[in-house]
């Protein structure tokens, strides 16, 4: 099993003057130590689960970059790009341009988004579900295309384009992974199925239900269901003296039984360096051998 951080909290104690030196020691330090990925949210506002949303918070693709500098092997990715965001034409050239100047490490991670307060607050569309889901496939095939040799134009419900240049193309290949993010078992979980290369999941009592039906939706596709890297958002939390660490690695244990191959999740005070250190010693090289 892969172990990777993610960064969904930037309101740190000495302040955004230190955030750039200490944030470049977390992508160090965690690199370091053997985490496989590292990711942040892809919000503006600060989300209710993790603090007030006035809280410090930074861009998802400048940040990655930022990340990108500071490390040498551990992919990247945002848990979770929500669509309605970006154009899809921005989207594909922001991953592209990471996976360029990163040396190939970049995964798109995108789903169909939820937080309407952040969206109203700074104007960004925010439509019905069902169009966010239209809106979901439509920009996974814009941008598979543009990973791809077909630069011809591209003509959808809502998004059209006349020529689907993207110079330089991504190192990655075939292309950068695209993760589809959300448990939702009509739509979400169908279009794992049929396009993504990975998916993350909630570690939540229904976990194995949601893994049964990404299979009988492979079923339905003609997919593979063992070529999706099956992943989990999992808090990585050893205890301020390690006192934790073994329930976590019993807990690490369980999702790989039923599966799954990356657990995603925080630190907490991770810009005191001792719980990266922590799980590079003790938790790593232990759910490597699962």
């Amino acid at each position: 099993m892969d172990i990777g951080l993610q960064i969904p909290d930037f309101t740190w104690p000495n302040g955004p003057s230190a955030l750039g030196p200490e944030l470049a020691a977390v992508a160090r330090t965690a690199d370091q130590a053997g985490f496989q990925y590292l990711a942040v949210m892809d919000h503006f506002f600060q989300i209710g689960a993790v603090g007030p949303v006035e809280n410090d918070m930074l861009e998802a693709y400048t940040t990655l970059g930022f990340l990108a500098a500071h490390s040498e092997r551990a992919k990247l990715l945002t848990v979770i790009t929500g669509v309605h965001y970006r154009e899809p034409a921005l989207l594909a050239k922001a991953v592209t341009t990471l996976d360029v100047l990163s040396g190939g490490r970049a995964i798109l991670g995108l789903g169909a988004g939820w937080n309407e307060e952040e969206s109203r607050g700074l104007g960004f569309p925010f439509p019905p579900l069902a169009e966010r889901f239209e809106r979901l496939e439509e920009t996974v095939r814009y941008v598979l295309q543009m990973w791809s040799d077909d630069e011809g134009a591209f003509e959808g419900k809502h998004y059209q384009a006349t020529r689907l240049l993207n110079s330089p193309q991504a190192l990655s290949k075939p292309h950068p992974p695209l993760m589809i993010g959300g448990g939702g078992e009509k739509k979400t979980l169908r279009l794992v199925a049929k396009y993504a290369d990975a998916c993350n999941l909630f570690n939540t009592p229904d976990l194995e239900h949601k893994l049964d039906v990404l299979k009988r939706h492979c079923e339905t596709e003609g997919r593979d269901y063992d070529t999706i890297t099956k992943t989990v958002y999992q808090p990585l939390d050893t205890g301020e003296k390690g006192e934790k660490t073994q329930e976590l690695i019993d807990e690490l244990g369980r999702l790989h039984g039923l599966g799954i191959q990356v657990a995603l999740g925080y630190v907490p005070d991770v810009q005191k360096l001792d719980g990266l250190e922590r799980i590079g010693a003790d938790v790593i090289p232990v759910a490597a051998a699962f």
